[in-house]
């Protein structure tokens, strides 16, 4: 009885033995799998971590020489075509492109407000058409749009901790608006020192007296956003007032259709100038030409007009694929209209 219960014993406990050493093993193929599968994604990790950024120092490195090709002339004799200058500009505005398409804030819409109604003229001189550039505020933008060779006005966003140097940028060219940042009815993306309705006359007076100084050759400004603001009575009246004790003149954007801009601007004894079409409210290469197109025909037919475009790839494309439009019409600075 006793030699039975040994061999039981002995049985189990060699049966137990087994089971042990056959979670180790189980244990031990886990652990190396864990192992296995932590260093590898690691190494994965890695290696995607440095593709990346090898990428990307490819992309700066070819960000640079574009900006720089942008900027200075082929030799005498070179032939450049139309498409390496799109690529170029492609290039340039890459890094660039902030993605606002417009200058409206909240719900997207389906189209701008319109134009305030303007006389129909017989136009005996040459129509003139004024382009504003808006949201300039790097030196890519800038360069993009000196390479298209065009009278383009640049509308400069005072500096921010985003964009510090917009006034140093500024201050290298001979004209240049300010594009000023105001209160919209509903903005998730507001500038920094955005002017509000409820600001006093003081804090106004103080932020156009601030920007003078930024920008010391501002004779225009327009503003960036602002249907809140420019929808406003009081606060244009406080606005129009410190512009006027600058020297400054306002173009209206015309971001709303209830712009107090054309009753404050009279009572002030200034003309209303404004904005007649948004080139790039929807971005596709095709609409900016056609907007572009409408624009020449609106300078024809009340013998100027002013659109406003912003510095995204497909409007600087569209803008050098449209040379030729301008033929009939004199392509001018803003000071050159008003």
């Amino acid at each position: 009885m006793a030699r039975a219960k040994k061999r039981t014993s002995k049985a189990s406990s060699t049966i137990l033995t087994y089971i042990a050493w056959t979670l180790a093993v189980i244990a031990l193929i886990l652990s190396s799998l864990v192992t296995g599968y932590y260093f590898g994604y690691e190494s994965a990790k890695n290696e995607i971590l440095n593709k990346e950024k090898t990428q990307q120092q490819t992309r700066l490195g070819m960000l640079q020489k574009v900006e720089e090709a942008s900027v200075s002339k082929p030799p005498a004799g070179t032939v450049v075509s139309s498409i390496s200058v799109n690529d170029r500009l492609k290039e340039v505005l890459k890094k660039a492109d902030t993605g606002a398409s417009h200058e409206y804030d909240g719900e997207p819409l389906e189209k701008p407000p319109i134009a305030e109604p303007r006389e129909i003229k017989r136009v005996l001189s040459k129509p003139k058409l004024a382009i504003i550039i808006d949201d300039v505020s790097i030196r890519s933008h800038v360069n993009a749009i000196k390479s298209l060779g065009l009278p383009l006005t640049m509308s400069f966003l005072p500096p921010s901790q985003a964009r510090p140097n917009s006034a140093k940028l500024a201050s290298k060219e001979n004209f240049y608006m300010v594009h000023l940042p105001m209160e919209a009815t509903n903005f998730n993306a507001e500038e920094p020192f955005t002017l509000r309705v409820n600001d006093s006359q003081e804090t106004i007076t103080d932020r156009i007296h601030e920007l003078k100084k930024l920008f010391p050759k501002v004779s225009y400004i327009n503003n960036h956003t602002g249907s809140k603001f420019t929808a406003d009575e009081v606060a244009m009246n406080r606005l129009i007032y410190a512009l006027k004790n600058e020297k400054i003149s306002f173009i209206d954007s015309r971001t709303t259709a209830q712009t107090q801009a054309p009753k404050v601007l009279k009572n002030f004894g200034f003309n209303y100038v404004a904005r007649d079409v948004f080139l790039d409210h929807h971005m596709d290469k095709p609409y900016i030409i056609t907007q572009i197109k409408k624009s020449i025909s609106l300078a024809k037919l009340h013998g100027t007009a002013i659109a406003i475009g912003h510095p995204h790839a497909n409007t600087i494309l569209a803008l050098n694929e449209s040379k030729k439009l301008f033929k009939d019409i004199d392509l001018v600075y803003i000071h050159e209209l008003y």
